[in-house]
């Protein structure tokens, strides 16, 4: 006999429950196998479920709870800015909080289609997202990864976002193309290796090493995309890292070395931790 949708996503919640997991990874996992928006999800809780959609949901939502595979992993795909994202395990996963920096750039840019600079871009979220919210603009986005940057190319493809990437070091792919920016944004790994098992199994175990840990305390990619940023800012261009809630002070300071006459600010986010430096150069 058929299970019905709301018991097989009770009997979901509760095993998650207790496995220390989200309950509500059930509802997400659920309604992306059966294919359905979030309005016919809801009206037809009443309805049995195909056996085999049962049986492929039963797999992920054990998978999860014993390892705790990303929900967006199993997926494919995560929601930015309104915008719909394929993600993987060569990309971290947009987190909720970058979309506080994007919206610090828009309030921020004056000028019409600036030239922007995504150093170390991953799925592309950033870039893609100021791409197509500033049309007209020039986005170059750069990655060391050539595996990230085939998913941000194919980010941008879908949505329609026109960037120019380049696989590189950070900011080191733009310098001698003769190009200036008018923002230069990066969302660099930040985490000290010290920190790794403090960190949940979900991120430790599935994000990319390669976009969570940096030397230094955290601190090393800040200094290279600061002294790169050197050779590529525009005068009054914009400088705008997301960073760790205990690392604002020490980016400012870095930045201060390195454009003694700019004012670096630490912008919280909305759960009120320090989240965003940016400095304007002058």
């Amino acid at each position: 006999m058929s299970r019905k949708q709301y018991e097989v996503l009770q009997w979901a919640s509760s095993f998650l429950e207790e496995h220390k997991r989200e309950a509500r990874v059930a509802e997400i996992l659920l309604q992306y196998h059966l294919g359905l928006s979030r309005s016919q999800f809801l009206m037809q809780m009443r309805e049995p479920l195909p056996h085999d959609v049962v049986e492929a949901f039963t797999e992920d939502i054990q998978s999860h709870a014993a390892t705790g595979v990303p929900v967006q992993h199993l997926t494919g795909r995560e929601m930015f800015w309104g915008r719909e994202f394929t993600v993987n395990r060569h990309v971290l996963i947009p987190r909720p909080e970058t979309e506080e920096l994007i919206q610090h750039i828009l309030m921020s840019v004056k000028i019409e289609r600036p030239v922007i600079m995504d150093a170390g871009t991953g799925s592309g979220v950033i870039a893609a997202t100021l791409a197509l919210e500033l049309p007209g603009s020039q986005v170059y986005a750069t990655d060391i990864s050539a595996k990230a940057l085939e998913t941000a190319k194919a980010n941008a493809e879908n949505l329609g976002a026109d960037v120019r990437f380049l696989e590189g070091d950070f900011l080191k792919p733009l310098i001698g193309l003769g190009v200036k920016a008018d923002v230069i944004v990066s969302n660099p790994p930040y985490i000290s290796e010290e920190e790794a098992p403090s960190l949940s199994d979900t991120v430790r175990n599935f994000d990319p090493e390669l976009a969570l840990f940096a030397e230094e305390e955290g601190l090393a990619a800040y200094k290279q995309l600061t002294s790169q940023a050197k050779h590529l800012l525009a005068e009054g261009g914009l400088l705008a890292f997301e960073i760790g809630y205990q690392q604002g002070k020490a980016v400012q300071h870095i930045i201060k070395q390195v454009f003694p006459q700019s004012k670096p600010e630490v912008i919280q986010d909305i759960n009120g931790k320090d989240r965003i430096v940016a400095a304007e150069i002058k």
